[in-house]
């Protein structure tokens, strides 16, 4: 069963930065794939960024493109979600979300709050 973990949420003014990480274990060989995903109060779950066990591709979603990147180490089957320039709208619970073999498996969440 794969289990996955997320930290590095907290609280960060308007401008700063947090890099969230994203662990997962469980994996029985074979390539996976690692997602991102905000909820923000009153709005649908959106996909934020994504990237391959391999790295070989990423994705991330035009709304935060220019602020937001997504690496992954996979020896430690770890995706990071490096945010820079926070904004207040940021603010959510951010979830990731491993894809394997055609399953997903999704962490607790682990909340961002941006503000003064």
């Amino acid at each position: 069963q794969v289990q996955v973990v997320e930290s590095g949420g907290g609280l960060v003014h308007p401008g700063g930065s947090l890099r969230l990480s994203c662990a997962a274990s469980g994996f029985t060989g074979g390539s996976y794939a690692m997602e991102w995903y905000r909820q923000i109060s009153g709005q649908e779950r959106e996909l934020v960024a994504a990237i391959t066990s391999s790295g070989s591709a990423t994705n991330i979603a035009d709304s935060v493109k220019d602020r937001f990147a997504i690496s992954i180490e996979r020896a430690k089957n770890t995706a990071y979600l490096q945010m820079n320039s926070l904004k207040s709208e940021d603010t959510g619970d951010y979830i990731c979300n491993v894809r394997y073999y055609g399953k997903n498996y999704w962490g607790q969440g682990t909340q961002v709050t941006v503000s003064s």
